[in-house]
């Protein structure tokens, strides 16, 4: 019995499986943190571009040969 729990004790082939898991994780956070500011800055951009080119595109409609 104690030649058991000191061999579990002892034992690391599970802290490789540990370390990937923690890297794997850490890689997704932090990309999905940057894609949710990176969309809602695009979402703002878009908003702006759109004010800026609605007035070119009705005066544009507007004008007739």
């Amino acid at each position: 019995m104690f030649s058991n729990w000191q061999h579990f004790l002892t034992d690391e082939e599970g802290a490789v499986t540990v370390d990937w898991v923690v890297l794997t994780a850490a890689i997704v956070a932090i990309t999905v943190l940057f894609l949710s500011d990176f969309t809602s800055r695009i979402d703002g951009n878009a908003a702006g571009l759109k004010d800026s080119v609605m007035p070119v595109l009705q005066a544009i409609s507007t004008f007739s040969f």
